[in-house]
């Protein structure tokens, strides 16, 4: 018998590995994956260690530890999955050294002077930029592991790599990345020499670009958008194959057999590596003033606001809370960030900046005496824990908005104050969505603008969902084209790809010592801006204090109607001296007369309006917080107002449930009623409470408050309670997980919501002066708020030379009312500048628009933008006569005293009799001139022209059925909880008529819905009490026919025909040269929407 051969020997275990060279897609336009999705890969490949390294960056390495910490906590994650590390890192690229450096820090203070190192070559550069060089890198690097990338020439590596070995011995390696060519045995080994010769020893690196091979086509698509060209283009520029991966260490190990040292290597660096980013805490500034320790300061300051607050005595309960909140902020160190913000707001109250503080703050005592909230602990329960938990062990987060205009201002104080190395905005970052990634992958593809256009044309707003194959299809193209499905394909790969890094709106982030020691600083596109690396959700997750410095236009607006209203009317008013419980007022609301009121104008909130029928301040803040997806998506909205409505009992299934639903009958509507839910109905810890509110993740995808469900509704049930009614406060709890709001969030903003009711109600010609100086901002253009103030009677005068300034302005007429006097401001393309001239030089008035070119100094074409604007009138002169004489004013400027008139600049042109221009004409010129009209509507001249409407104020009163409705767009909305419904807001010369387009009718007539300024729409009428919708059935793009009232119109609105002898009507007035337009696009210039998604 033949005996059994001996065993073989076993194969020797692959050895570990560590990726010290990763390429994320924070190397804008290069890498090919998240950092996320590589720490997912690295995990599943069993790798020791991955460095995260972005070139002259470290914009993406919180992303990776967020993304690594995400893995830990996965209670999916199989049991014993060893993580890898992550090495924080960056890849500098020099300009004076063709090699690459990687940059990875050993401990705390090697990471600080990488932070500093990058900080140095980003603010000696512009935006986006880092100039970096040789020298910096000797100086900067202590501390340092420091990989040679180097040139395909490895000549031209030897001596930088020596010159840095030579200053941080034992620090400095040559990494070593295969080529994928064909030639990596040969060239790994010629690294090999290199690094023998340089004293430095050689590593192996992957130099990643992905974490899978499926993003390959991706990566060529990114290098076509870096340099610019069209994938037929790209040459050797193109990865040859796929491989450059995150790979297994078996397979670099099979790469690298012959140089087994360069794999081991890796271990041995990563294990230097120690530095964690866990280590890295922001040190808030000691706010300590005279030698006053900053927590004894806030206690005197918080008692003196309190007196100032409680004019008739402070009660026992707001001493409770104030020494309540002030044992944890001792506790948790937190006092000098309130006086910080304390400071900020004092400094902004000082130079006249209205401010209010808003968001989870306003459940603070300390913020209402400080007077950085005005929300006090009598109108709402104040939840403490919401805003700071010494559970939670995170920052709190003061979010402040001042007047949006003069923002800067306290911007630019807090770098005086801080100065530039303590103090920096984070960042935003900016992704591909879904047309920008249409516009960039189509052009990279080769497709062409028409195809581009129409496709990126069918995206509504800033939707991340893509191409949809069913309106390529209508579109007359094939999906399912090799070619143009593999761009389809690219394009949803590329959506939520970070773009470029952009400042934030004003989330300050400010340190005690040197805050590039924490984070790199940029400077911004800004002038006077700088900004760090991070955003806003990597301050959090660091645990870094930020104070948040907004811009909210309603108080831009409300400070110019206090001022108006003390300048014209002798009366002092402030946020919060404005006359409580204003009968008149809340009847305006119940009236959903609401345009240009903060917070309730959408259509949504005006249909709620009347079926809320809000009567106090706490109404208002239910109202601001129920039309949103949270509580729409929870299911709350239509219990709530059937129990506010007497259609269904109020009851509560328990005493403790009451105590916390009572305000809101028994409806959960708010993230402080969902905490306390789960505290006194589930049994949760206050600390599980806090956690399950932190899983809301309002505005995000992100989260994980199904991993409550199961310990919610058992805690419920043990405590008494139906399972199926524990299944549904739970449903309820879900839907803020969409955007749910807090309760102190929207009583802040209610404050607002009331007091621009207030005004718009008693003061209508202060307000709407006001918001008009404040434009942009809102829900609707000038165009409707002029429209909404004649409706309230307010009399609105033109732009006039003789008596209009910069900002709109009120004018007393001889009633003793207001009148509105329209400003130069409303002019398009009018200068400020230009204006200030004007009224300076204008003494008693000009005589003609001569003496405004002589006395004010301004160019030709400015006085053909007042012409344009029928800005003349005042003079006699018609808009045509207007530009006839100022366009017999040839010269740039007036001739110098006593010059002689040269070329004929000074001799007057002889006298014509020009025609009248039409109604028709004069309507369009004032929409091309200043987007709104005091003349007939557009519907009044066109109606004729349209048989079979209904006007919109008939609308209340016409018998349901079948109707047809046409109107301007001046609103349309596609909220996100709407399931594809779209609302639009139609406007004839009678009012406005609202119509509700669903998904299926919004799909056949798409194009007019998303494009069409001038909508004919036909289907069946809806009312419930005041509230009518049209459900639209049929919808007609009629935008073409705006553009023809001019001419092919005057029959048939009965206006005369013009006379063979008369001049010609002037077609253009743009400075830019012509281009034909079809009337619909000309119509879009002309009638612009406001467009809410």
């Amino acid at each position: 018998m033949t005996p059994a051969p001996p065993p073989a020997d076993p194969a020797p275990p692959a050895p570990d590995y560590a990726e010290l060279c990763v390429t994320s897609n924070f190397t804008f336009l290069t890498g090919a994956s998240h950092p996320h999705e590589l720490m997912k890969r690295a995990t599943e490949l069993g790798l020791k260690a991955i460095a995260i390294t972005d070139r002259n960056s470290l914009a993406g390495v919180v992303r990776a530890w967020r993304g690594l910490r995400g893995i830990a906590a996965d209670p999916d994650r199989p049991e014993g999955l060893e993580l890898p590390r992550l090495i924080t890192g960056a890849r500098l690229v020099l300009r004076d050294c063709p090699v690459e450096w990687l940059a990875l820090p050993t401990d705390r203070a090697a990471y600080a002077r990488l932070s500093r190192l990058l900080t140095q070559g980003k603010r000696r550069a512009g935006k986006a930029e880092c100039h970096l060089t040789l020298a910096d890198l000797e100086q900067g690097c202590a501390g340092m592991i420091l990989i040679a990338l180097p040139p395909a020439d490895l000549a031209q590596a030897l001596g930088p790599v020596q010159t840095l070995q030579r200053h941080f011995p034992r620090h400095v390696f040559l990494g070593a990345a295969p080529r994928y060519d064909g030639s990596d045995q040969a060239w790994l080994n010629a690294c090999a020499g290199l690094a023998l010769r340089a004293s430095a020893p050689m590593v192996a690196v992957g130099d990643v670009l992905m974490h899978r091979a499926h993003r390959r086509p991706l990566a060529d698509v990114l290098t076509c958008m870096r340099h610019r060209i069209t994938i037929d283009r790209i040459g050797t520029q193109a990865l040859m194959n796929a491989e450059r991966r995150l790979k297994s260490a078996a397979e670099m190990a099979r790469i690298f057999h012959h140089h087994p040292a360069a794999i081991r290597r890796t271990l041995e660096i990563a294990a230097r590596c120690s530095f964690n980013l866990a280590e890295l805490r922001g040190e808030y500034p000691d706010e300590v003033v005279n030698g006053e320790p900053a927590q004894a300061r806030l206690e005197r300051l918080v008692a003196e606001g309190l007196a100032r607050r409680c004019t008739n005595g402070i009660t026992d309960r707001h001493r409770e809370l104030a020494a309540k909140e002030l044992t944890l902020v001792a506790e948790m160190e937190y006092a000098a960030y309130f006086l910080t913000v304390h400071d900020i707001v004092s400094y902004a109250r000082s130079e006249g900046i209205l401010c209010q503080g808003r968001g989870s703050a306003a459940n603070s005592i300390i913020c209402w005496a400080l007077g950085i909230t005005d929300v006090s602990p009598d109108q709402i329960h104040m939840v403490f824990e919401r805003f700071i938990s010494r559970h939670r062990g995170e920052p709190p987060d003061i979010d402040v908005d001042f007047e949006h205009e003069r923002r800067e201002e306290v911007i630019q104080w807090i770098y005086k104050k801080y100065t530039r190395d303590r103090a920096g905005l984070c960042a935003t970052v900016i992704h591909f969505r879904s047309r920008a990634a249409i516009w960039e992958v189509g052009r990279v593809m080769g497709l062409s603008q028409d195809v581009i256009a129409s496709l990126s044309g069918q995206i509504w707003g800033m939707s991340n969902d893509g191409a949809d194959p069913d309106r390529i299809r209508e579109l007359g193209l094939n999906p399912d084209d090799r070619h143009l499905a593999l761009t389809i394909r690219l394009i949803d790969d590329i959506i939520g790809f970070p773009r470029h890094l952009s400042q934030h709106v004003g989330g300050f982030v400010i340190t005690k010592g040197r805050l590039d020691d924490l984070c790199p600083i940029e400077n911004a596109a800004m002038e006077d801006r700088t900004c760090i690396e991070w955003d806003k959700d990597d301050i959090d997750a660091m645990g870094i204090l930020k104070v948040d410095v907004l811009g909210l236009g309603m108080l831009s607006c409300l400070r110019r109607a206090f001022g108006l209203l003390r300048d014209h009317e002798g009366v002092e008013h402030c946020l919060d001296s404005v006359p409580e419980k204003d009968g008149p007022t809340y009847d305006m609301l119940c009236r959903a007369d609401a345009v240009g009121v903060f917070q309730v104008e959408s259509r949504a909130q005006m249909n709620f309006l009347p079926r809320m029928k809000p009567r106090n301040f706490y109404d208002l803040v239910i109202e601001v917080a129920i039309v949103r997806p949270g509580p729409i998506q929870g299911g709350m909205v239509q219990p709530y107002l059937r129990r506010r409505q007497g259609i269904e009992p109020v009851v509560y299934p328990s005493d403790a449930l009451k105590e916390v639903l009572s305000k809101t009958l028994g409806i959960p509507l708010f993230q402080e009623q969902a905490m306390r839910m789960a505290v006194v109905a589930a049994g949760f810890s206050p600390e599980d409470a806090d956690r399950l509110r932190r899983s809301l993740a309002s505005f995000r995808n992100l989260g994980t408050v199904h991993h409550f469900e199961k310990q919610f509704i058992e805690g419920m049930i043990a405590n008494g309670y139906d399972p199926d009614f524990a299944a549904r406060c739970f449903a309820q709890i879900r839907g803020f997980a969409d955007y749910g709001f807090p309760e102190s969030h929207a009583a802040a903003f209610a404050l607002l919501t009331y007091v621009s009711s207030w005004l718009k109600c008693h003061h209508p010609a202060i307000f709407t002066c006001a918001l008009l100086n404040s434009q942009p901002m809102g829900f609707y253009a000038p165009a409707q708020i002029v429209r909404d103030a004649r409706d309230h009677g307010v009399e609105v005068r033109p732009i006039c030379v003789d008596h209009s300034e910069w900002d709109n302005t009120l004018e007393r007429r001889a009633d003793g009312r207001l009148a509105l006097r329209l400003g130069f401001r409303q002019i398009k393309g009018f200068r400020q500048a230009d204006a200030e001239g004007i009224a300076k030089a204008r003494g008693n008035g000009y005589p003609d628009p001569e003496s405004l070119w002589l006395r004010a100094g301004l160019a030709p074409a400015v006085l053909e933008r007042l012409a344009e604007a029928d800005a003349f009138a005042v003079m006699g002169l018609t808009r045509r006569d207007a530009l006839w004489a100022v366009r017999a004013i040839r010269a740039p400027a007036p001739l110098p005293l006593f010059a002689d008139p040269i070329d004929g600049e000074g001799l007057r042109e002889p006298p014509v009799t020009l025609p009248a221009m039409h109604l028709g004409e004069e309507v369009v010129e004032d929409y091309v001139a200043t987007r709104l009209t005091l003349r007939a509507h557009p519907m009044e001249l066109l109606r004729p022209a349209i048989p079979g409407l209904t006007a919109h104020e008939r609308l209340p009163d016409t018998p349901l059925g079948r109707i047809s409705i046409c109107g301007l767009v001046i609103t349309r909305q596609r909220p996100g909880t709407a399931s594809g419904v779209i609302f639009l807001t139609l406007e004839d010369e009678t009012g406005v008529g609202n119509v509700v387009v669903w998904r299926k009718v919004f799909h056949r007539y798409r194009r007019a819905v998303m494009g069409g300024r001038l909508l004919r729409v036909s289907g069946r009428l809806q009312r419930e009490g005041i509230v009518v919708h049209l459900i639209a059935e049929r919808i007609e793009d009629l935008s073409h026919r705006l553009t023809e009232l001019g001419h092919p119109l005057d029959e048939a609105v009965g206006l005369p025909h013009p006379q063979a002898d008369n001049a010609p009507r002037q077609i253009s007035h743009s400075r830019q040269p012509a281009h034909a337009r079809h009337p619909r696009e000309q119509a879009k210039r002309l009638f612009p929407s406001r467009d809410f998604h």
